[in-house]
């Protein structure tokens, strides 16, 4: 099944193919007996072609049919019916869907091939680009160089004809058997222990360290020179020529990386060429088929060379037997491994190979865990019970009491008092109203008409008969302490005094019952707080760090930002070609096949993600994917696709975060 990047270029040929011959053909009906064998086989491999995925037996059988049809129709008679009309035209537009299908096959493969490199590339550059990371590497792989450096000492012992016996092994015979190199020639059992030695020489900088650690002066009798220079090469060296293993591999993916790219440039280039083929136009089949399988068998599989297969006598083959051949290189490609990088190492180390080390200690880590568990198992259950009734206080009294609170505040609507009752206003009021109407009863003489108007004047606070009569009982204190009313007077100004701060707390407590239900919500604002963060923690943990999120995560919309700027990148600065016919692309000149590779192989990756981790039926999916297309369209050129990549940093740099991701850091992977 083609990829949704081959299925996205492909799309403008499927809607510009011609209708095709099952539909077109009303003369003579699909099952009559009038119909011929021929159109009949024709009619069921187009519907095979149409219908299912295209395969090597799909493939073999169809050209086989067609080629024992074409033998068929070589020995009648060649006047043209509309019987011969028709089954020409079925036959074209099934050698059409095999070309086509081949095709897409092929961008399949290069890309997938590509897609492979960059990532092995990738993952050697994060290995390289830290220092704990190189010293872990060497860790996890030093079996794997031992047991090479064990096998090397065998095999030239071996080699040799010298026993491989501890008795006869002494320094003068190692010696001679493998002599000391320089240092800028790593000797074998450098060699043994770091492979990639036997493609590059040791570096500069490793030689630096070797010179560094020779001492001088006469330093060489010395016994602390001489271990001050073994601890200094067993330290830094081993861990330079890991990194610098970690660089020749990523250089080395990366040039096939750039092979396949430049091939998957070609052949997106060449999409121009097959409208051509499906229109019949002068470009025709032969010749496309010609250049696709040079294509694919120099770029994508060179161990199946077309030359390698049978021309049936040095004639020139038809164009049945080129698609044979075409056939022959995509599918043999397809079945067989990434050759090259497997030959030369260049792949990650084996899973195996990368968790030994956490296989080894995991158990005795769990050993160690369990036991200490089990020696503390009271302790613990102390601490399990101690934290269910943390929980249980803390979801009852600051979750769940406080959402009923606000409930029933909600419900309440506000009634009652928060710091003073109405009643007990009411009741301080009526008693000073009471005694000050007593006093002006009994001393000052009032009638039932001047105790009303005075009664009226308390209610709106204004108590002067009172303070009239207290204003004269302070001018004879003593006097009208013993005769007097003045301790009468003094009791109705203390109740006026409470009555005056029962009022001022009935406005206070006024004030706070508008703001009832705010506190209320400021009161379960903390658990919600609590909750939330608890949340994200749990969500993060089920996740496993998988980066999984909005919009992919971080770690995949960092991946998308790298490789939104390597696109940018390389529309600025293309990079050079292999082959010396390719132009530039300067100015307004067309994209050379490396580039366009490497553009469509970054492209791939943002169509991936779009339709991986955008939300489906969105307008962001549906415009990101509008763009993606633009870029993957070789019809456009170097200026387009800048206008494009501009767009996209317009549009969805701030919904999908890449100012945030480009600031702080996150990896690409």
């Amino acid at each position: 099944m083609a990829s949704p990047f081959v299925s996205n270029l492909l799309k403008p040929l499927a809607l510009s193919q011609p209708p095709s011959p099952i539909t077109e053909s009303h003369s003579i009906p699909f099952n009559t007996v009038a119909e011929t064998q021929s159109k009949r086989s024709l009619r069921y491999l187009l519907f095979e072609l149409n219908s299912t995925q295209l395969s090597e037996s799909i493939v073999n059988d169809t050209l086989g049919t067609l080629i024992q049809i074409e033998h068929a129709t070589k020995n009648q008679d060649t006047i043209k019916t509309v019987d011969t009309v028709e089954e020409d035209a079925l036959k074209r537009a099934v050698i059409n869907q095999l070309v086509i299908g081949l095709y897409a096959e092929s961008l399949d493969l290069c890309i997938s091939q590509a897609a492979q490199s960059e990532a092995e590339a990738e993952w050697w550059a994060d290995i390289e680009r830290s220092r704990r990371n190189v010293a872990w590497y060497l860790f996890q792989t030093l079996p794997g160089r031992l047991i090479n450096l064990g096998s090397t000492i065998v095999q030239t012992f071996r080699t040799q004809n010298v026993p491989l016996r501890i008795s006869s092994i002494n320094p003068t015979l190692l010696r001679q058997l493998f002599p000391s190199p320089d240092s800028f020639h790593p000797g074998v059992f450098v060699k043994a222990l770091f492979p990639h030695l036997h493609h590059q020489q040791i570096s500069v900088a490793s030689s630096a360290i070797l010179f560094s650690s020779q001492p001088s002066n006469g330093a060489e009798k010395s016994f602390f020179g001489r271990l001050s220079s073994t601890l200094n090469q067993l330290t830094w060296l081993p861990l330079e020529l890991t990194r610098q293993e970690c660089m020749y591999k990523r250089r080395e993916l990366g040039n096939i990386r750039d092979r396949k790219a430049e091939a998957l440039g070609r052949l997106a280039q060449l999409r121009g060429n097959l409208f051509s083929v499906v229109k019949s136009q002068p470009w025709n089949t032969q010749a496309f088929v010609h250049v696709l399988t040079h294509i694919v068998g120099e770029e994508i599989s060179p161990a199946y060379s077309p030359a390698s297969v049978d021309t049936r006598g040095g004639e020139d083959p038809s164009p049945l037997l080129n698609l044979l051949r075409l056939s022959t290189v995509v599918f043999a490609s397809r079945k067989a491994p990434h050759t090259h990088i497997i030959s030369h190492n260049l792949q990650r180390p084996s899973h195996l190979t990368l968790i030994w080390p956490k296989l080894l200690l995991l158990p005795p880590l769990c050993l160690v865990i369990l036991r200490s568990a089990y020696t503390s198992r009271a302790t613990l259950v102390d601490v399990a019970r101690d934290a269910q009734e943390t929980a249980y206080g803390f979801v009852k009294g600051w979750l769940i009491e406080p959402i009923k609170d606000v409930l029933q505040t909600v419900r309440a609507g506000g009634e009652g008092g928060m710091i003073v009752r109405k009643e007990g206003v009411t009741a301080d009021f009526d008693s000073l109203e009471r005694m000050a109407l007593a006093l002006a009863k009994d001393e000052l003489h009032y009638g039932p008409e001047q105790l009303t108007v005075l009664s009226q004047q308390i209610r709106l606070g204004d108590l002067t008969p009172v303070l009239q009569l207290y204003e004269e009982d302070i001018k004879r204190p003593f006097k009208s302490v013993v005769t007097g009313t003045l301790l009468r007077s003094m009791f109705i100004q203390v109740q006026k005094a409470k009555v005056d701060i029962d009022q001022a707390l009935a406005g206070i407590d006024k004030l706070l019952k508008s703001q009832e239900l705010t506190f209320a919500f400021v009161g379960v604002a903390p658990a919600f707080g609590i909750l939330y963060v608890l949340k994200g923690l749990l969500a993060t943990m089920w996740r496993g760090g998988r980066g999984l999120g909005k919009y992919g995560g971080k770690r995949r919309t960092g991946s998308v930002w790298v490789a939104m700027r390597r696109t940018e990148q390389l529309l600025i600065c293309q990079p050079k070609s292999r082959r010396q016919g390719d132009v530039d692309g300067s100015g307004d000149h067309p994209i050379s096949p490396l580039t366009t590779g490497l553009l469509l192989l970054s492209v791939a990756h943002l169509r991936t993600y779009a339709e991986t981790c955008l939300p489906a039926r969105s307008r962001l999916r549906e415009g990101f994917l509008e763009d993606v297309s633009d870029l993957e369209n070789p019809d456009l050129g170097r200026v387009e696709k800048l206008r494009v990549v501009e767009r996209m940093w317009r549009c969805w740099g701030d919904i999908l975060g890449w100012s945030k991701i480009g600031g702080d850091g996150t990896p690409s992977k």
